[in-house]
């Protein structure tokens, strides 16, 4: 497989109060992983800058608004604007933001062109829980929401799913798409916990949200059979042109931030029935999208894996 991932230096800059977990140092931790030789293959570039405008294949105008006046000004480098109870953004928030979204753009286009098997876009901050008209729990906007509407609008993509195994429900995306029965989005995640969503009941309007809820405590096995019962297949059955994965890793059994017990070969292991999917009905088609993950150790374990089986197809 040829696998492309996009960076930047700028979200480095995005900042966050002292103690917050969706730090800079969650990319630094990956960066160091991906220095070994096992990703010399791995082709590397920078996220490109989108327009302001792309927000708006998701999000309405008014959030947008509220997003951009929401950035501090720059005159002070250090001061951090609160968003609300646990979102924040900096001077060079913005910038973070939209080379996100640039990277999630690019790697849609990557992979329709041929200019890439699959593409990781390792960005921050995150993005799948903004919901169409508020940003939340650390994220701004939604951009694997922007990337599934890029993917139908540049490149005529018929059906997008979108898989997310983010220990979190991406109550964002649930919301983007509720209506929609070109997206199907599938999440696996802990219940009860934030932000409260999530159930198996919660379906949309036209049956295309399957969710699989996790109890504390579970680990791996739970994990595999969601997936094996629920996620795959609801892929199959969707046949989508396109998957898109909303990568969260704080489901492993280091992260403070909840209570699931997976390890990295879980992400291994999904991340190769996700690549079969692809190869059934999408023409290998991938893009992943960093999410959560804030133990450093079991994020670079697990997004490492995540790439490295990316790379080998």
């Amino acid at each position: 497989m040829s696998t492309r991932l996009y960076e930047h230096p700028i979200f480095l800059e995005h900042l966050t109060p002292p103690g917050h977990p969706e730090r800079p140092d969650r990319l630094r931790s990956l960066n160091i992983a991906l220095e070994h030789p096992n990703f010399e293959r791995l082709d590397r570039r920078k996220a490109p800058l989108a327009h302001e405008d792309a927000v708006l294949l998701a999000h309405p105008e008014e959030h947008l608004t509220f997003v951009l006046r929401s950035i501090p000004d720059g005159g002070d480098e250090d001061e951090i604007n609160q968003l609300e109870a646990d979102t924040y953004a900096s001077p060079k928030t913005l910038q973070a933001i939209m080379h996100g979204v640039g990277g999630a753009m690019a790697a849609v286009d990557d992979v329709f062109s041929g200019a890439a098997d699959n593409v990781f876009v390792a960005a921050r901050p995150p993005g799948h829980h903004a919901e169409k008209n508020k940003a939340m729990g650390f994220c701004f906007f939604n951009n694997v929401a922007i990337a599934a509407r890029h993917a139908q609008k540049a490149h005529g993509a018929e059906r997008v799913a979108i898989v997310d195994w983010d220990v979190h429900h991406g109550n964002g995306t649930q919301d983007i798409f509720w209506d929609d029965p070109s997206v199907l989005f599938c999440s696996t995640h802990q219940m009860p916990l934030y932000p409260g969503t999530g159930k198996k009941d919660e379906r949309g309007t036209h049956n295309t949200i399957v969710n699989a809820p996790l109890s504390p405590n579970t680990g791996g096995d739970h994990f595999r059979e969601a997936f094996k019962s629920r996620v795959l297949p609801a892929l199959d059955d969707f046949r989508p042109d396109l998957i898109i994965i909303s990568a969260g890793f704080d489901a492993h059994h280091r992260d403070p931030l909840a209570q699931l017990n997976l390890t990295g070969e879980d992400f291994d292991w999904a991340t190769g029935r996700i690549l079969e999917a692809a190869d059934r009905s999408a023409k290998n088609r991938v893009v992943s999208l960093l999410e959560g993950g804030y133990d450093l150790e079991g994020l670079a374990e697990s997004a490492g894996l995540h790439i490295l089986r990316m790379m080998k197809g």
